[in-house]
C-alpha cells in the first residue's frame, strides 16, 4: 500500500489560508445578494421619499441613522471582536456546554444593556434630536417627524445586538451562511412595506415600522441558525460573572475601535442636517461606497478573527502571517478597483441608478460629488477591518480604541473646518482622511511590535493590484466622458423599468467587471492558479453541512 507523503511544512498554512478566503467568499456572495436587495430598497425609498424636495426623506434617514450606528458597531464586528475569541476558546477547551453557558450569559448582558440604551434614547429623543440634528430646529414639522420616526426604529437596536450574538456563535463554529444572509430580511420587509405607498410621509412611517418588524425577524433567524449547529443558548437572568466582566472590559474599547468609521459618518450627519437633502445624499453615497467594505472588509474580517485566534492559541505564527498577508492582498484586490470605479464615474452611477421620481438631477450631482471623495477612502475603510483582528485576536482592544478616538477627533476638526470652508464635500474628505490616518497608525503599531509586517511578496502583489486598478479607472473615466454616445443606441428603448441611462451604466459596469480580472492576471496581482486554489475545495476541508444550506 502506497503511503501518502507528508504534507510540506508550508502547505498547511497555505491550505488554511485558502480556507480563509473561501469562507470570506461565502460571506461576500451572500452579502452581495443582501446589498443588491438594499440597492433595490434604496431605489424605491428615494423615489417615494425624494431628497431635498420633501421633509419625509431627511426625517426617515435620521430615524434610520441612530439605530444603524449601533447596528454597525454590534453586528459588523465590535461585539464579535470581544465575544468570538472567548466563545471559541470555551468551545475548544471546555466543550459545548461551557460555551453555551458563556453565550447565554452574554445574551443576557447584551440584551439588558441595549434595552437600557433604547429606553433612554426614546425618553430623551425630543431633546436628543437637538443634538444629533441641530439643523432641523428651524423646521418644526421635519423635527417632529424625525424624532417620532426615530422612536419607532430604536427597538431595532436590541434586536440587532441579539442577532449579532447568535451570528458570532455561528462564525465561531465556522458557519457563515446564516450570519451573511440575515440582512436580506430587512431589505425584503422594507420593500414590501414601501412599494405600495404614494405619499412621502406615509411611506416614511411604513418604512420605519418595517425596520422594527425586520429586526425581530433577523434575531429569530440567527437564533434558528445557531440552534441548527447544536448550540443551546437560552435566555437567563443577568449575571456579572468573571467571564462577563472580562467580556465587558474587552467589548467597550472594541466597540469604540470598531465604530470609528460609523461614528465619523454619524458626526458628519450632524453637519449634514444643516443642508436640505444632505442626509439622503449621504445615505445614497453610503449605499455604494460601503458595498466593498461589507463584501470584502467585513467578510474577510469575520473569517479572519477566529482563524487568527486559533493560530495564536496554537502558537502557529506562520499561519497567522499567511492569513494576514492573504487578507490584505485579497481585500485590496477587490477594494482598489471599487475605489477606482467610484472615483472615475460617481455622477454617472448616481444619476443612472437613482434619478427618478422625487430624487432629481440636482440631488444626483450633489451625491456624486460626495461619492468621489468617499471613493478614495474605500481601501482604508476595508483595511481597517483587516488590521483590527490582528489586535483583537491578541485580546488587545485598547490600542485600536486609541487610534479610533484620534480618528474621530480628526474627522470632527477637519470636517467642521472644511464644511464651512468649501461646502458639504468637506465632510466626505474629512471622513476618508481620518480613515487613512487610522490605517497608518495601526500599520506602524503592528510593525513596531513585530506582530505583523507584510511580506515582500504581499507588497509586490499589492503594487500590481494598484496598477491594474489605475488602468481600470482610466477606462471607466473614458466611458463616463463619452456617456452620451453610450446611451444613444438605447434612446428609445424602455423595458422592465430600464431606459438608456440604466442600460448604459449596467453595460459599463459589466465591461469593467470582465476586464478587471484580465488586468489583474496580466499585472500579476493574483495569478490564475491562486484564484483556482481559493475556489477549489481540497481534500481535508470540511464538507458543507445542512446548516450551510438553509
Amino acid at each position: 500500500m502506497t503511503e501518502t507523503p507528508p504534507e510540506p511544512p508550508a502547505a498547511a498554512p497555505a491550505r488554511r489560508g485558502a480556507g480563509l478566503i473561501r469562507s470570506s467568499l461565502i460571506f461576500s456572495s451572500l452579502t452581495l445578494v443582501s446589498r443588491f436587495m438594499g440597492l433595490a430598497r434604496d431605489l424605491v425609498v428615494t423615489a417615494r421619499l425624494g431628497a431635498s424636495q420633501t421633509i419625509a426623506a431627511d426625517a426617515y434617514y435620521t430615524a434610520l441613522a441612530f439605530p444603524n450606528l449601533f447596528r454597525r458597531i454590534f453586528a459588523e464586528g465590535a461585539f464579535a471582536a470581544a465575544f468570538v475569541p472567548g466563545y471559541s476558546r470555551k468551545l475548544a477547551a471546555e466543550g459545548d456546554a461551557a460555551a453555551d453557558q458563556y453565550a447565554s450569559d452574554a445574551l443576557a448582558t447584551v440584551a439588558v444593556a441595549t434595552v437600557v440604551v433604547m429606553l433612554a434614547a426614546q425618553l430623551a429623543m425630543p431633546w436628543l434630536m437637538y443634538l444629533i440634528n441641530p439643523g432641523y430646529a428651524d423646521e418644526p414639522e421635519k423635527f417632529r417627524l424625525a424624532w417620532m420616526l426615530t422612536q419607532v426604529t430604536m427597538p431595532y437596536l436590541p434586536c440587532m445586538a441579539i442577532a449579532a450574538l447568535f451570528a458570532g456563535v455561528l462564525n465561531a463554529r465556522g458557519r457563515f451562511v446564516v450570519s451573511a444572509a440575515y440582512p436580506t430580511i430587512l431589505n425584503a420587509v422594507m420593500l414590501i412595506a414601501v412599494l405600495p405607498q404614494k405619499d412621502p410621509v406615509t411611506a416614511a412611517w411604513w418604512a420605519s415600522g418595517a425596520v422594527l418588524v425586520a429586526g425581530v425577524g433577523q434575531a429569530a433567524f440567527c437564533w434558528w441558525g445557531a440552534r441548527r449547529t447544536g448550540a443551546r443558548i437560552r435566555p437567563s437572568r443577568l449575571k456579572l460573572t468573571p467571564d462577563m466582566r472580562a467580556l465587558i472590559k474587552l467589548a467597550i474599547p472594541a466597540a469604540i475601535a470598531n465604530s470609528a468609521t460609523q461614528i465619523n459618518i454619524f458626526i458628519s450627519g450632524i453637519l449634514a442636517s444643516q443642508v436640505a437633502g444632505m442626509r439622503v445624499w449621504m445615505n445614497v453615497a453610503d449605499r455604494l461606497y460601503q458595498l466593498p467594505m461589507s463584501l470584502v472588509g467585513v467578510a474577510i474580517g469575520v473569517a479572519l478573527l477566529p482563524r487568527l485566534s486559533q493560530a495564536l492559541g496554537a502558537g502557529d505564527h506562520d499561519d497567522a502571517q499567511v492569513a494576514m498577508d492573504q487578507g490584505v492582498v485579497f481585500s485590496l484586490a477587490f477594494s482598489l478597483p471599487a475605489a477606482a470605479a467610484l472615483m472615475a464615474m460617481p455622477i454617472y452611477l448616481i444619476d443612472a441608478l437613482f434619478t427618478r421620481g422625487a430624487f432629481v438631477d440636482a440631488d444626483a450631482q450633489a451625491t456624486g460629488a460626495l461619492l468621489f471623495h468617499y471613493g478614495w477612502g474605500v481601501p482604508a475603510f476595508v483595511l481597517l477591518r483587516i488590521l483590527q483582528p490582528a489586535f483583537f485576536a491578541r485580546q488587545d482592544t485598547k490600542t485600536p480604541m486609541r487610534f479610533s478616538l484620534i480618528s474621530v477627533a480628526v474627522n470632527i476638526g477637519l470636517g467642521v473646518v472644511l464644511f464651512y470652508a468649501i461646502g458639504f464635500t468637506g465632510i466626505a474628505i474629512a471622513t476618508s482622511t481620518a480613515a487613512w490616518i487610522t490605517v497608518a497608525q495601526m500599520s506602524v503599531s503592528l510593525m513596531r511590535r513585530d506582530v505583523y509586517r507584510p511580506s515582500a511578496r504581499a507588497v509586490g502583489k499589492v503594487l500590481r493590484v494598484a496598477a491594474a486598478s489605475v488602468v481600470l479607472g482610466l477606462l471607466l473615466a473614458t466611458c463616463a466622458h463619452f456617456r452620451g454616445a453610450l446611451e444613444a443606441p438605447f434612446g428609445d428603448f424602455r423595458a422592465a423599468g430600464l431606459g438608456a441611462k440604466e442600460i448604459s451604466v449596467l453595460l459599463v459596469c459589466a465591461l469593467g467587471g470582465a476586464i478587471y480580472p484580465v488586468l489583474l492576471f496580466a499585472f500579476g496581482g493574483v495569478t490564475p492558479a491562486e484564484a483556482r486554489g481559493v475556489l477549489r475545495r481540497r481534500r481535508g476541508d470540511p464538507a458543507p453541512t445542512p446548516v450551510d444550506l438553509p
